[in-house]
C-alpha cells in the first residue's frame, strides 16, 4: 500500500492525462492510459483544472531542460529520482545513455505494469531520503539528474546528501530540481492540493544557494509556466492563468532550479 507521500504522484499524473487529452502543453498517452487504470476520485484542488495545466507545464519545462542537455551529450546517464508514474522516458525523445526511473518500492512496484526494462532502461526502488543507492550505480562520464516534485517531502539533510553523493559519484553532474519556497510551505499548511491525499510538504528553499560548496553549484532558475505555453490556452483560461500561476505573487511561491556538480577531478 502506498503512504501518503507517494499518493501524491497522482496529482501530476491527472494534469498531465487532463492537459494531453485537451491536446496542449504536452502529448502524453501513457499517463491518459495510467491513469484511466489507476486513478481515483481526486478531492478539492487536487482536480482543478488551473493545477493540471500548472504541474503540465512544470513537467514539459523540464522535459525541455533535459531534451537540451541530451542534444550535446547524448551519451550521459539520466537519473529520474522520485519518478512516480511519470512516462518522461518516452516524451523525451533524444538519445541518451542508461536510464535509471526511480523511486519507492512501492511506486516502482504499480510502474512495472505499465513500463519495461531493457538494456537502456532501468527501475529502481530506493528513497530519496538516502543516498548509499547511488554509489552502486554504474560510472558514467556526465549524469542528468530530474527531481520532480520531490524536495519539498525531503529535509535540507536529504537534499544535500544526494547532491554529495552525485557529486561523489559521477564527474559531472547537472541536477534540475522544483522547490517551494518558505512562504509556500507556510501556506501549505492551510490550503495545498496535496492534503488532499493526506501528505504534507514541509522543506522550503528561499535561497538557491543554499546547496552549494566545492564541488556544487548553482545554475539558474527555469521559468515555470513559459509563454508559448500559457498562449496554448485561450479566452478566459489563458488570461486567468497568467494572472493567478505565472504572476509575480505565484513566483514567489515556487520554483525551478539548475545545478552543477562536479566530481574529484575537476575540483
Amino acid at each position: 500500500m502506498m503512504k501518503n507521500e507517494s499518493k501524491t504522484l497522482y496529482i501530476p499524473l491527472y494534469g498531465k492525462a487532463m492537459a494531453s487529452c485537451k491536446g496542449i502543453i504536452l502529448h502524453d498517452l501513457s499517463a491518459e492510459k495510467i491513469w484511466k487504470n489507476e486513478g481515483f476520485s481526486l478531492k478539492g484542488k487536487s482536480r482543478s483544472k488551473w493545477l493540471a495545466y500548472f504541474l503540465s507545464m512544470r513537467a514539459a519545462v523540464i522535459d525541455r531542460w533535459l531534451s537540451e542537455k541530451l542534444r550535446a551529450n547524448p551519451k550521459s546517464m539520466v537519473l529520474h529520482i522520485g519518478c512516480g508514474l511519470d512516462s518522461r522516458i518516452e516524451r523525451v525523445k533524444e538519445p541518451h545513455g542508461l536510464w535509471y526511473d526511480i523511486d519507492l518500492p512501492e511506486v516502482i512496484e504499480v510502474r512495472r505494469r505499465y513500463f519495461y526494462e531493457n538494456d537502456n532502461y532501468k527501475m529502481l526502488g530506493a528513497s530519496a531520503m538516502e543516498s548509499n543507492w547511488i554509489k552502486a550505480l554504474p560510472d558514467s562520464e556526465s549524469v542528468f539528474v530530474v527531481m520532480e516534485g520531490i524536495s519539498m517531502y525531503l529535509s535540507e539533510e536529504a537534499v544535500k546528501g544526494l547532491f554529495k553523493a552525485l557529486a561523489e559519484k559521477f564527474p559531472k553532474a547537472e541536477i534540475v530540481m522544483d522547490v517551494y519556497t518558505s512562504a509556500a510551505v507556510k501556506a501549505s499548511r492551510y490550503k495545498n492540493p496535496i492534503k488532499d491525499v493526506g501528505a504534507s510538504a514541509f522543506f522550503g528553499v528561499d535561497d538557491p544557494k543554499l546547496f552549494e560548496n566545492e564541488k556544487i553549484k548553482f545554475e539558474k532558475e527555469l521559468c515555470m509556466t513559459p509563454k508559448d505555453m500559457i498562449n496554448e490556452l485561450s479566452g478566459f483560461e489563458k488570461a486567468f492563468f497568467k494572472t493567478m500561476f505565472a504572476g509575480n505573487f505565484a513566483k514567489k511561491l515556487y520554483k525551478i532550479y539548475t545545478y552543477d556538480c562536479i566530481g574529484d577531478e575537476y575540483v
